[in-house]
């Protein structure tokens, strides 16, 4: 069997889960948001900043969804470990962020309340470095979304689904 004919064989394994490319244009959307930090940098400060601070309905809906998102894709990437596309390693490096984001939010370890104090200092002369940063990562998961609901049609039809 030649290299060809086993890299066909192994990429016939691989399989996007139907939620995968929601996943990418969900988070996506949520780092897009971040535009708001562009235009009005107080509003968007004190919004977060109240969220965090709040702890309401409105957190633990926000992060339960999100931590169950990148739980998700932190066991798909460990089921599929033989079979990976590159792309899920975004769930062991921005999952495995984010959970630790959401932990230290929810215990409230000093070190990263600072880090957020900082992050949302109006005045600071990063702001738009580091919103624009999310922006731009939030841009390219949506395109990554976009890409996989074509290959995930791509798939089913192969499938003949």
């Amino acid at each position: 069997m030649s290299l060809w004919s086993k890299m066909e064989v192994l990429d016939s394994l691989k399989k996007i889960y139907f939620w995968e490319p929601w996943f990418f244009l969900f988070f996506g959307l949520f780092h897009l948001h971040r535009i708001w930090a562009l235009i009005d940098r107080t509003s968007y400060a004190a919004f977060w900043l109240g969220i965090m601070e709040n702890r309401g309905v409105a957190y633990f809906t926000i992060m339960g969804v999100l931590a169950v998102l990148c739980i998700l894709g932190i066991i798909t990437f460990i089921r599929e470990r033989k079979h990976n596309y590159l792309w899920r390693w975004v769930y062991i490096f921005g999952g495995s962020y984010l959970l630790f984001d959401l932990f230290a939010i929810a215990t409230g370890l000093v070190f990263w309340q600072k880090l957020l104090q900082n992050m949302f200092d109006t005045n600071s002369g990063y702001w738009n470095v580091i919103w624009g940063f999310f922006i731009l990562l939030g841009a390219a998961v949506f395109v990554l979304g976009i890409k996989l609901v074509a290959d995930y049609k791509k798939q089913k039809l192969k499938e003949g689904v």
